[in-house]
C-alpha cells in the first residue's frame, strides 16, 4: 500500500485514525496501541504478507534481548543480538550479490535462488540495533511489549524511515501523552501531508520522465551526448530530491494526525555550502545512525586526523552498501567519504591560513560559489546511486564529461551556433532520440525545480512554529520563512488547490524511491 493511492488516503487511513481517536477518547490505551499496530502490521503486510513472521520474529526476539540487556548489560548478549541483526539483513540483502561476486572472482557455480528483498528490513534493523546498543548502555526504560511493537511497526515511517530513536517514540505512546482526536493537529498533519504528496506525484513523477530514459539507454549501452547525461543527471537529481522530501512531508503529516511527531529526515540538502552541511540535512536520522554507532565507537576524530579519514571512508562506504547490494552503491558510499575527507582537509586548512578579513559581498560570492560546487559533486555522485551497473556509470560518466562530444539539437544547434561562433565554439546538429522527452521541456522543469529546491521554505520552515518535527531546533542557525502556515481560510484554500491537483495525478502512482533501500 503506497500513500500516494487512493485506496490508503480514503479508507486505510480515515479507518485508521477514527479507529485509534475514539479508543482514545474512551481512555482505552492498551487498546488505542494495540489498534495502532494492528493497523501498522496489516499495513506492511500489504505487500506480501509472509514477511509479517519475519518483522514479528524479529520484534520478538530484539525486545526478548533488550530485556536481557537492560538487566544484566551483558557485551557477549550485545554481540550476539547485534550479530543476529546483522545476519538477517544479510542474508535478505547481501547474499545473492555475494554469491553473484565469489562465482565471478572464483570461477566457481554456487546457486542461491534468487531471494526477494522483504520491505523496510534496512529500516526496522538499523532501528533495533541502536535500541539494543542502548540497552547495553542502560539507557532504555521499561516498556510493554504491544508499545514496542509500535516503536518498530508505526506505519508512517516504517517503510522508508525516518530512524526512529526509542526515546523519540516510546515517551510519546505512554498513557498520558495519548489523547482523543485533535482538530489542529488533524489541520497540520493533512496540510503536510498534500504539500508531500504534491512534491511527490506532481514534482518527483513529471521529472522522472526525463530521467528514466537516460539512464536506461546507458544500462543499454546507447551512447548518449553530454547535454544528454548531464539532463538526464540533473532530472534524477531533483526526482530523488523531491520524492524523499514529499515522503519524509508525508510521514510527517500522518504521524501528526495521532499526535505523533517524528524526528526530522529532511532539511533543505541542496543549500548546503559542503558535503559535511549536506549530510546534516540529507536522511538525518541515517547520519545520526552512522555517527553514533559507528563513526564514534570506531574512534571518530579522537585519534588523530589519519583515523579520521580512515572512519570517514569507512562508514561512508558502508552506509552505501547499506543503500544496496551493488558496486554502484559501495562507490557512491565511497565517492562520498572522499568528498568528505576533502571537506574536512579544506577546512583544516582554511583554518591555518585563515583571511583575516572578508568583505560581505566576498562573502556573498564564497557562499554561492561553495552551494554551486557542493551542488555539482551531489550531481555527480548521483550518478553512481541511480545506475545499475559500473558499465552503465561508466558509459554515463564519459557523455558527462564530453568523452562523446558535445551535440545540441539541429534547431537549437543553430541557435547555439549564431551566439557562440563568435567565440570559437560550434556546436553539431545530432542529438537525442525523442523517446528522452522534449529537451526544452525538460530544461525549464530543471531550472523550475532548482529554483524551488535553492530558493523556497522548505516545509519545515513553513510549519516551524507548530513544532512539526524533533530536531528541528538543530537548524535555529537558518534564516527564518517569511511565510508561516496558521490555521486560516488563505491555508485552507492553498491545501485544498494543492491536494486536488495532487489527487488527479495519483492515477499515475509510483512507489518512493526509498522504498527499495
Amino acid at each position: 500500500m503506497l500513500f500516494n493511492s487512493y485506496v490508503f488516503i480514503f479508507l486505510f487511513l480515515p479507518i485508521t485514525l477514527i479507529g485509534f481517536h475514539l479508543l482514545c477518547r474512551y481512555q482505552q490505551h492498551t487498546a488505542a496501541i494495540s489498534w495502532l499496530t494492528g493497523a501498522s502490521l496489516f499495513f506492511y503486510g500489504w505487500w506480501n504478507p509472509i514477511y509479517l513472521v519475519l518483522i514479528l520474529s524479529s520484534i520478538a526476539f530484539n525486545y526478548t534481548v533488550g530485556l536481557i540487556l537492560d538487566r544484566t548489560s551483558s557485551k557477549t548478549v550485545l554481540t550476539l543480538g547485534a550479530s543476529a541483526n546483522l545476519a538477517l539483513i544479510g542474508y535478505f540483502k547481501y547474499a545473492n550479490f555475494f554469491i553473484e561476486n565469489i562465482n565471478t572472482t572464483l570461477g566457481t557455480q554456487i546457486h542461491l535462488e534468487r531471494i526477494i528483498l522483504p520491505l523496510a528490513i534496512s529500516f526496522f534493523t538499523f532501528q533495533q540495533i541502536a535500541y539494543l546498543v542502548d540497552a547495553y548502555r542502560g539507557k532504555i526504560g521499561r516498556y510493554g511489549l504491544i508499545n514496542y511493537c509500535l516503536f518498530v511497526t508505526f506505519f508512517p515511517q516504517l517503510i522508508a524511515g525516518p530512524i526512529v530513536h526509542h526515546k523519540e517514540m516510546l515517551a510519546q505512546l505512554s498513557k498520558d501523552a495519548l489523547s482523543q482526536l485533535k482538530s489542529k493537529n488533524v489541520a497540520i498533519g493533512l496540510s503536510i501531508f498534500f504539500i508531500g504528496l504534491f512534491k511527490k506525484v506532481v514534482l518527483a513523477d513529471t521529472i522522472s520522465a526525463h530521467a528514466t530514459p537516460v539512464f536506461d539507454a546507458a544500462e543499454q549501452g546507447i551512447m548518449l551526448t553530454f547535454f544528454e547525461a548531464w539532463g538526464g543527471a540533473l532530472a534524477y537529481t531533483f526526482q530523488l530530491y523531491f520524492d524523499f522530501s514529499g515522503y519524509s512531508d508525508m510521514a510527517l503529516g500522518i504521524a501528526r494526525m495521532f499526535g505523533v511527531i517524528l524526528p526530522l529526515n529532511f532539511f533543505s540538502p541542496y543549500k548546503a555550502r559542503s558535503i559535511i552541511e549536506f549530510w546534516r540535512c540529507w536522511h538525518i536520522t541515517l547520519s545520526r545512525f552512522l555517527r553514533d554507532y559507528l563513526y564514534f565507537p570506531l574512534g571518530g576524530s579522537r585519534k588523530g586526523p589519519n583515523r579520521r579519514y580512515v572512519n570517514l571512508l569507512l562508514v561512508m562506504t558502508i552506509g552505501g552498501l547499506w543503500h544496496g547490494a551493488g558496486w554502484t552503491f559501495i562507490l557512491w558510499g565511497a565517492l562520498h567519504g572522499v568528498y568528505l575527507c576533502v571537506n574536512h582537509l579544506w577546512i583544516d586548512a582554511k583554518k591555518r591560513h585563515s583571511p583575516a578579513h572578508d568583505t560581505r559581498q566576498n562573502s556573498q560570492w564564497k557562499t554561492w560559489g561553495a552551494r554551486a560546487l557542493t551542488f555539482l559533486c551531489i550531481v555527480v555522485a548521483w550518478v553512481l546511486f541511480r545506475c545499475e551497473s559500473i558499465t552503465g556509470a561508466t558509459q554515463f560518466y564519459s557523455a558527462m564529461f564530453g568523452g562523446n562530444g558535445i551535440s545540441l539539437a539541429p534547431e537549437m544547434a543553430v541557435e547555439a551556433n549564431g551566439i557562440f561562433t563568435h567565440l570559437g565554439f560550434r556546436f553539431d546538429g545530432m542529438f537525442i532520440d525523442g523517446s528522452f522527452g522534449d529537451p526544452k521541456q525538460g530544461g525549464w522543469l530543471i531550472l523550475g525545480l532548482l529554483l524551488l529546491a535553492w530558493f523556497a521554505p522548505n516545509t519545515a520552515e513553513l510549519f516551524k512554529k507548530e513544532n512539526p518535527a524533533l530536531g528541528l531546533e538543530s537548524f535555529n542557525d537558518t534564516a527564518p520563512a517569511r511565510i508561516h502556515w496558521k490555521a486560516s481560510w488563505i491555508w485552507l484554500v492553498a491545501t485544498v488547490l494543492i491536494a486536488t491537483i495532487a489527487l488527479m495525478l495519483i492515477q499515475k502512482q509510483s512507489e518512493f524511491l526509498y522504498f527499495q533501500f
